[in-house]
């Protein structure tokens, strides 16, 4: 019998893209009939000792899980790690580039038909390889759809628009309203940067692909999906065919949450009124420095509402790059006598907490989220409300796009010069908007993100319209599957 044909994985080795493309990967098969297709997996080398543990520990879940799926995982060597990059577009960029030479030689190397090459969102330079072994190649977008407009419509942008980015004015993303810049991610406000041009060149590349995978649903951003499928973010050029399938979030129960008895979170909740907490935590990587913890603080306690916050202490070993967060120290962090004035009605956890479990908890009324993606459509899958304090990436496009795209979160303001420096007094109005008794849109977002929650839902059943997508698109990899041309060593 002719060997089963293989989906090949290339994700990143952070668990915000690692995690969400094994599951879009797992649906694809479920999708095919008869369990035609496999999974395989590249495993790159992560660059800090967390990302590396965090990988390997999710890896052995899945392994564990195999008889269940048709899945292997193959490991890459490592390669040197730049050290003189701009931003995180060129160290990753430039990281895979590295790669190239190891990804092709896998790829290559594989006895049975490859049904598709597909790529994380910023591993353009592993387009070569599909092009080297005639192969299909898809780019799973970890990110929105709005993020994914904005890339393909950065080239178009660089020559529309003379010199930098000015902070107040709009930019036209076909799709989204007129987009201040105060909403661009960091790479774009400086045009002299290598990473700028990264982010073009992963723009451009995107053209190649035969198609985009969006960790979205249809109903959560039809305008933007629409703008890209009509040519308006390509300068009417036709872009790669566009599958939402989302949202890919494993609702399997994380490690955290796998204990005899219920996480100290989750039991502290059980004792709060339902719809009552207010949820702070800002990702895996989420640190704040010890002034605007203080100002969080205030800002909770002059509330009056209830809240868990979930806090991180600053990084110790900075090689290269690492920005793994440590446990909190909670006595350097919070102001004097804070914990005494708000207990009972107040949870600091300082350190991993179980966000799902949390999110889907009925005491929880409202989340204040640094805008990672995933964050987002969590927030919504439950049906919380959201209060967006974005830090870096694609997280300032994300809150601009769940505020005024979706209409499931009440604006916070901050100061992005300053580092997006929140003050106690404007975190406190906003949290008291949400939760109630302060005006503001509370309501209006609390409804929307029912109505999202629904919507989500709705599209990952069998006749929803994230379903059909993947239906469409498990087809088109069984008909493409292919044996990897042998020989080609073109690189760009």
């Amino acid at each position: 019998m002719a060997a089963k044909p293989t989906i090949v994985l290339l994700p990143a080795w952070g668990v915000g893209h690692f995690m969400p493309m094994i599951e879009a990967g797992k649906r694809m098969l479920q999708c095919t009939s008869s369990s035609a297709l496999s999974l395989t997996v590249l495993l790159m080398p992560a660059p800090t000792a967390q990302a590396e543990s965090d990988i390997a520990d999710h890896v052995r879940r899945e392994e564990e899980q195999a008889g269940a799926t048709d899945i292997r995982f193959l490991h890459l060597p490592s390669v040197p790690l730049p050290t003189d990059h701009t931003g995180v577009e060129e160290w990753i960029s430039r990281i895979v580039q590295l790669h190239v030479p190891h990804i092709r030689a896998a790829v290559a190397g594989l006895a049975c038909p490859v049904a598709a090459l597909v790529l994380d969102i910023f591993f353009t330079p592993a387009l070569d390889v599909s092009r080297d072994l005639a192969l299909p190649a898809y780019v799973y977008f970890t990110s929105g759809a709005a993020m994914l407009a904005l890339l393909l419509r950065a080239p178009s942008l660089q020559d529309e628009v003379e010199g930098e980015f000015e902070l107040e004015g709009a930019v036209d993303v076909p799709g989204l309203p007129p987009l201040p810049p105060s909403f661009l991610p960091e790479t774009l406000l400086d045009k002299k940067s290598p990473t700028y041009a990264w982010f073009l060149y992963t723009g451009r590349r995107y053209m190649e692909a035969n198609g985009i995978i969006v960790n979205t649903a249809a109903e959560l951003e039809p305008g933007v999906l629409a703008a890209i499928a009509e040519g308006r973010c390509t300068r009417g050029a036709r872009a790669p065919t566009v599958y939402p399938i989302g949202p890919a979030i494993s609702l399997i129960t994380s490690p955290l949450a796998e204990q005899s008895q219920p996480h100290e979170c989750v039991r502290w909740l059980d004792s709060q009124p339902p719809s009552s907490v207010m949820f702070l935590c800002f990702g895996s990587k989420g640190m704040l420095p010890p002034p605007q913890v203080h100002e969080i603080a205030h800002g909770l306690e002059r509330s009056g509402h209830r809240f868990l916050l979930v806090l991180r202490g600053l990084p110790v070993d900075t090689t290269m790059g690492a920005r793994d967060p440590t446990d909190a120290n909670l006595a350097e962090l919070l102001p004097e006598g804070f914990l005494d004035k708000t207990k009972g009605r107040g949870l600091v956890w300082p350190t991993r907490a179980p966000q799902k479990e949390i999110l889907a908890h009925a005491a929880v009324g409202g989340f204040v989220t640094h805008c990672g993606w995933n964050s987002i459509l969590e927030s919504l899958w439950f049906g919380v409300p959201m209060l967006p304090w974005p830090l870096a990436a694609d997280q300032h496009l994300n809150a601009f796009a769940v505020v005024h795209g979706m209409g499931a979160a009440v604006p916070l303001e901050m100061d992005r010069k300053r580092g997006n420096y929140v003050e106690a007094a404007q975190l406190e109005r906003a949290v008291r908007s949400l939760m109630g008794g302060g005006g503001g849109g509370g309501e209006e977002a609390r409804e929307k993100a029912m109505e999202m929650k629904r919507a989500c839902r709705n599209a990952v059943e069998q006749s929803g319209s994230s379903h059909a997508s993947l239906q469409r698109l498990s087809e088109e990899l069984v008909r493409g599957a292919v044996l990897p041309k042998r020989g080609s060593t073109h690189t760009t």
